[in-house]
């Protein structure tokens, strides 16, 4: 309570401190740097006067030296960052020419280790740079569908346990432009609060009225299910033209997995249809990394639509649709993502091919099951370490991505400061991207992390930890009190 009552307090310091810089802005006392209108405008309605402009204006300016940071190596367990100066309050950027070597990247989503410029995977596509150049130049309805991406397709179709299997060039897309074509008017759409921006603008662009139930809560769930067969559509009261649930196999930003057994259990109760978009899961969770499905060993053909994205565990770009064949043949012909986007790149399909078969196995060799374990090793340890020292961390013991919990907009800064300080990147996030008053930091287990490299970094985070006060655990866990219905999220308090 005393954490959440300090964070109103900063906040509100900040947003007091905010409106009187506004107040020094507009009669030129202090120097005006954002976009302002231009004076024949000025009984226009304003564009750039609402909250999200002011946080931006007034709050994130003071610690934008935290994001965007550029690195100049691949992005592995290690990556070397471009040192850069701010003379005007982080307004604009200077790079000094250094170069920050070997700072460990607990950021990126590299979680079985494959962004590499070395071994099986970069050899292949360097093969295919040669033979097929970078460029496809088409899309794949015209003269842009190659053999290696029918190839890729068959493989991703084998992997997931489906009958057929589209991929995309851009897995933000393979959320957006696909919802679209699957419902429309008449349609509803069930989906968690804490989804994804590409599914909530996929919803939002296919015109279904849209229903938000509470995070992996199964009752919210259940009640709008039974709500939209009880009553239908509003005024008419027809029935729904369809239901579809949307749901992640890991919460980017809370870590938890979705409680899936639960959800396709009432999918089928109320004959609704399950989008499951596994972009964080794919390779990350499950015996033999094929995600949130084989995590809880249940038949891939209860999913309707399976949705992933090859930019995490597959080190590349893009995403895919899995399922039966007819929704594949559906939205080839009726996808935006599918009708007009140009063909994924050549050596990226090789990549996303060859570090595919590694993980199945049929490179002839054990890397990829290692990967994947080491994945499950590595989370659970790292996981455990930081509780150990009075963290609160949320999510799933067997998820990969681990928010340790700031919550005061001043540490937000400061954690991503220190850490970079010792030679640790790590990615730090606020408000609109959580709640208000729940800023963290997020980090990304990768299979590249040897227990050296955990070790070196938990040091440095306790010791961050303890500068910063950032211990708010009292080491025993009890669920939180604001997320009631979900097993998968905690915070540990002392008896």
């Amino acid at each position: 309570m005393l954490v959440a009552v300090l964070t109103y307090v900063g906040y509100g310091v900040l947003t007091l401190f905010g409106y009187l810089r506004d107040f020094l802005r507009h009669w030129r006392i202090e120097k005006c740097h954002h976009a302002t209108e231009r004076e024949e405008q000025k009984d226009f309605v304003s564009l750039y006067q609402d909250f999200e402009n002011f946080y931006t204006r007034n709050l994130y300016m003071r610690i934008r030296d935290n994001w965007n940071r550029p690195i100049c190596s691949v992005p592995g367990a290690r990556v070397d960052i471009m040192e850069r100066q701010s003379h005007d309050y982080n307004w604009s950027f200077k790079y000094t020419g250094n170069i920050i070597k070997g700072v460990i990247n607990m950021g990126s989503y590299n979680y079985l280790g494959f962004a590499r410029n070395t071994g099986s995977c970069q050899e292949a596509a360097a093969k295919i740079l040669e033979e097929y150049g970078v460029g496809v130049c088409s899309t794949r309805q015209e003269i842009g569908n190659l053999d290696k991406h029918e190839e890729l397709e068959e493989l991703v179709a084998r992997f997931l346990g489906v009958e057929a299997a589209m991929a995309y060039g851009m897995g933000f897309a393979t959320n957006s432009m696909n919802i679209p074509a699957l419902v429309g008017k008449g349609c509803l759409i069930l989906s968690d609060e804490l989804n994804h921006a590409s599914l909530v603008l996929g919803a939002r662009l296919s015109g279904a009225t849209i229903r938000i139930f509470k995070h992996n809560n199964m009752q919210s769930l259940e009640k709008l299910l039974k709500d939209a067969i009880v009553y239908g559509q509003p005024r008419t009261r027809r029935p729904w033209k369809k239901i579809l649930i949307l749901v992640e196999g890991i919460y980017s930003m809370e870590g938890s997995i979705v409680r899936l057994p639960e959800v396709i259990a009432l999918k089928k109760k109320y004959k609704a249809y399950l989008y499951l978009d596994e972009a964080h899961s794919i390779g990350a969770l499950g015996p033999t990394g094929r995600g949130v499905v084989d995590y809880f060993g249940l038949d891939p053909e209860d999913v309707d639509v399976m949705m992933g994205t090859f930019t995490k565990s597959f080190g590349a770009s893009g995403g895919y649709i899995g399922g039966k064949k007819e929704l594949i043949d559906y939205l080839r012909t009726h996808s935006h993502s599918a009708v007009y986007a140009t063909s994924l790149s050549p050596p990226v399909v090789e990549q996303i091919i060859t570090s595919m078969k590694c993980i199945m196995g049929q490179d002839g060799t054990s890397l990829g099951k290692e990967c994947v374990q080491q994945l499950a090793e590595n989370t659970r340890y790292f996981r455990r370490r930081l509780k150990e020292m009075g963290f609160i961390i949320y999510g799933n013991e067997d998820s990969p991505v681990v928010p340790l919990m700031l919550y005061m907009p001043a540490k937000i800064g400061a954690f991503g400061r220190e850490m970079l300080k010792r030679n640790i990147g790590v990615v730090v996030v606020g408000f609109p991207a959580t709640p208000i008053i729940e800023s963290r930091a997020r980090f990304c287990l990768s299979a590249a992390h040897t227990k050296e490299i955990l070790d070196t970094a938990l040091k440095e985070i306790d010791e961050v930890g303890d500068l910063l006060q950032l211990k708010y655990s009292r080491h025993r866990l009890v669920p939180l009190l604001d997320r009631p219905f979900d097993e998968t999220t905690y915070e540990e308090t002392e008896d």
